[in-house]
């Protein structure tokens, strides 16, 4: 059995690779991750003003308004004047951008499944509790 280090070290890399090459699979306007992570937060989470989606991905308020206008350009996104303070805008998603989240998770969802389907039984178990210890782990 490996130690918890050498686990470490192997478990980083594996979920970093599944990780990588799942997000390669990209609906029809081939966005960059930055932008499909904003398209994903607003299908979640709802219409938000730039800094509240900068504060959700950690990045700098000056980024998170690049990435928006160039969402904005693509009609995958529009800003609204805030309800309660006119120095902000709000962000939602368009028809455009909601296609857009539900294409790229087929996608994704496709090329993963194709791959679960060439695994035994035995594989796609240990792989569901797999997951279910990683969920585990994000979550503490």
């Amino acid at each position: 059995m490996p130690t918890a280090p050498a686990l470490a070290g192997e478990l980083r890399i594996a979920v970093g690779q599944a990780a990588r090459r799942i997000r390669a699979e990209r609906g029809a306007q081939g966005l960059t991750d930055p932008q499909f992570t904003v398209l994903a937060w607003l299908n979640k989470q709802g219409p938000m003003p730039p800094g509240q989606l900068a504060d959700a991905e950690r990045i700098q308020p000056p980024s998170m308004t690049r990435t928006v206008n160039g969402l904005v350009e693509l009609g995958l996104v529009q800003k609204d004047e805030h309800p309660t303070d006119g120095r902000q805008v709000v962000v939602s998603l368009t028809v455009a951008g909601r296609a857009e989240v539900v294409e790229t998770r087929r996608r994704r969802d496709t090329w993963l499944t194709e791959r679960l389907k060439g695994m035994t039984k035995e594989e796609r178990q240990l792989l569901a509790d797999a997951a279910e210890l990683l969920r585990r782990i994000a979550a503490s």
